[in-house]
Formats: C-alpha cells, sequence, structure tokens
C-alpha cells in the first residue's frame, strides 16, 4: 500500500513535506511500548503511536520504520519532527483513535509487522 493511500484512509495530515507519498509500505504495527517495537524482530513498516517524544523516532530509525502515525491528533513538538526530517522518517498524524485507525488499515489489506491481517 502506498502512503498516499494510508493518508487517505487514516484522513491523515503530512507534518513535513516535501515527501515521497509513493512510498511503499508493506505492514505495520501499533504500540506505544518502544520496548516492544524493539524486541519484534520483523517490525513493520509504519508505527502507529500515541507516543510523540523523540525516543519514538529513535526507536524508529534503529528497525527501519518508514513512517509514523500518531493518533488521536497528537502532534510532536518541532525538534522531534526536526529529528525525523533529518532521520528520513515521514510523520503523520490522524484524529482516529487507535483501534479505529488499526482497524481502517487491515480492512484495506495492509499486514500487521507478524504478516497477517491484523
Amino acid at each position: 500500500m502506498q502512503l498516499w493511500e494510508i493518508k487517505g484512509i487514516l484522513e491523515a495530515e503530512l507534518l513535513w513535506e516535501p515527501v515521497d507519498l509513493q512510498l511503499e509500505i508493506e505492514t505495520a504495527e501499533a504500540a506505544d511500548l518502544m520496548s516492544d517495537v524493539l524486541s519484534q524482530s520483523i517490525g513493520g513498516e509504519l508505527l502507529l503511536t500515541g507516543l510523540i517524544n523523540s525516543q519514538v523516532i529513535r526507536t524508529a530509525e534503529m528497525v527501519d520504520i518508514k513512517a509514523i502515525t500518531f493518533i488521536h491528533g497528537k502532534r510532536p513538538d518541532a525538534k522531534t519532527i526536526a529529528l525525523a526530517q533529518q532521520k528520513g522518517i515521514l510523520l503523520l498524524t490522524t484524529n482516529l483513535f487507535l483501534f479505529e485507525a488499526c482497524a481502517r488499515l487491515a480492512m484495506r489489506g495492509l499486514t500487521g509487522s507478524s504478516g497477517t491481517i491484523w
């Protein structure tokens, strides 16, 4: 699924531009504990989370996450956004709650990081 599709499904807003909306995202995961993200051997290319601090960006970089979607309208501060830009990690925000965001992506066929539809 391409990033532009995910953006539309989640009614999301990009937090910095320009970005490659053709970026292919094949797997996703949802977590608020970054230790859970780090412990997953497979990882996901899209992370959905409610955390908005710089540790989310640093964790994403370590496990090759391409994009992060912040749920419930949350927005990180300017320093965190700048760090994401520096690391090449795309940021989006959606007003959806985590459950609904995951459900919408699953209904459209995006698989979880385990390779199964959520």
